[in-house]
This record gives C-alpha cells, structure tokens and sequence, in this order.
C-alpha cells in the first residue's frame, strides 16, 4: 500500500492556461499579488469581495485565486479564500540581511529570559516598522496587547532608530516637527524609546543592529509593560545589541 507522502506527491496538478494580460491590461503578476494584498487585509474574503478589492472581473479573479490554490499559496475556506501554507513557509525564510536571523536567535531569547519581556528584530520596510521575529519572556505581560502583529508605523521604538540610521530621504510619510532633534539624539546615544506612544501601557526599548561598515541593518527591540524602568532596560538592550552587531560583521 502506498504512503500518504507518496499518493500526495504524485497528485496532479490542474494545468494553468493564462493570458498575459487581464482585461484589463493589468499582468498576470499584478493581478495574483493584488489577491494576497487584499487576503492580507481582510486575512478571509470570499470571490465577490476579492474581485472589488482589486479591481478584476470576477472570472480573472476566481481563475487566479485557483490558480494560487493549486500553488499553495491560497487554500479555500469556509468564508471563501486565505492565505495559504506555501506563503508561510516562504516567509518564515525571509531575511534582510544574510545570517540576520542565526545572528539574534540566541541573544534575543537569552535577553527574554533575563528581562521577562518579549524581544523583536525588526527591519523598515516600505515606510513601516516589519518585526521579522518575536521572542516572548516570562510572564508575557504584553502578548495580548500587541496581538503579535508584524506591521507597525514607522515611529515605533525600533523604527526610530531604523529611521534615524537610514537614508535622509527615506519615505517614511508625514515627520513631526521634532523629529531632527530626536533623531540626532537617537544616532548619538544609541537608543530609541516608545512611552506609550502607540499602545497604552506598553512601552519599548530599541537599540541599532550594525552590519559590516557599520551600517544598521536590523533593531532589537524589548517590548514591556508601563511598570519597568526603561533606562534600566536600555543598559542590557544596547549590551546585546552591541553583541549581536558584532557577530554580524564576523559574518
């Protein structure tokens, strides 16, 4: 009798017959990432609602969206379509930077255990705050808060410092008044603070992550809640951080 592996591996494929283009001049490429944009959004959406989003006749969408089933990148649901395994997969291996993960693993989960708190390696990305890794500490005081999202504004602690260390001109949208001032002070002391400023009772500590040339690559980040001194915090932060820059340029 054959294995489960074995009849799945050999299970075929519906074949894939697309045009260039959609009707409306739109690429193939543009049409299925418009689809995982708006199944990000709405995380379940069925056909109709899918089309509207991207503006597609329903009948290019439904033959992309099954197409991406086919893929993995889409799997059908009770409310119509989601996400699909193969893009998680596929993200889970996603580094900016190469040895960037294998580099802050072990430090960000000894810094966790020795804070309590959760600690992330976050990058900028298309103007936002994108954490590529959480790692929770015990007690997690601030898990349901935060909802382990992985998007945030750019004006998060970690963003402050990826924006203080990047290009001048970086897009990162709309800058408040103050921001030179605090971004002179965020690249002369190393540091970076969030005091409730996006989520109540939340706090953060931000320190850069430096490649070779000393250009920052990454920010780690220790998230907690209102009760701790982050000036405390930020001592053992920059310890690590310093630690983690370090194993990057051997890299």
């Amino acid at each position: 009798m054959q294995s489960v592996q074995s009849v799945q591996s050999v299970r075929p494929v519906r074949p894939v017959a697309v045009p260039a283009a959609d009707a409306g001049g739109r690429s193939v490429l543009e049409g299925a990432f418009g689809l995982l944009g708006a199944l990000e959004r709405a995380q379940v959406a069925g056909l109709t609602r899918l089309a509207a989003d991207c503006g597609l006749p329903k009948t290019t969408a439904h033959r992309l969206l099954e197409q991406l089933v086919d893929l993995g990148a889409v799997e059908r649901c009770a409310g119509g379509y989601r996400m699909g395994p193969r893009l998680f997969r596929l993200g889970q291996r996603w580094q900016p930077h190469p040895g960037l993960r294998a580099a802050t693993w072990e430090s960000a989960r000894r810094l966790a255990q020795l804070t309590g708190a959760m600690v992330g390696v976050n990058v900028l990305r298309e103007g936002q705050t994108l954490v590529l890794d959480w790692t929770a500490g015990e007690p997690d005081t601030v898990r349901d808060r935060l909802r382990h999202d992985v998007v945030w504004p750019w004006f998060t602690a970690a963003g402050k410092v990826l924006v203080a260390g990047a290009h001048p001109r970086l897009p990162v949208g709309p800058q408040p008044a103050a921001w030179e001032r605090e971004a002179a002070v965020v690249r002369e002391e190393g540091v970076a603070f969030d005091r409730e400023e996006l989520v109540t009772g939340v706090c953060c500590v931000a320190v850069p992550l430096k490649g070779p040339g000393g250009v920052t690559v990454a920010a780690l980040s220790v998230v907690t809640d209102s009760g701790h001194r982050l000036d405390r915090l930020a001592d053992v932060v920059q310890r690590a951080g310093r630690a983690i820059s370090a194993g990057l340029r051997s890299r």
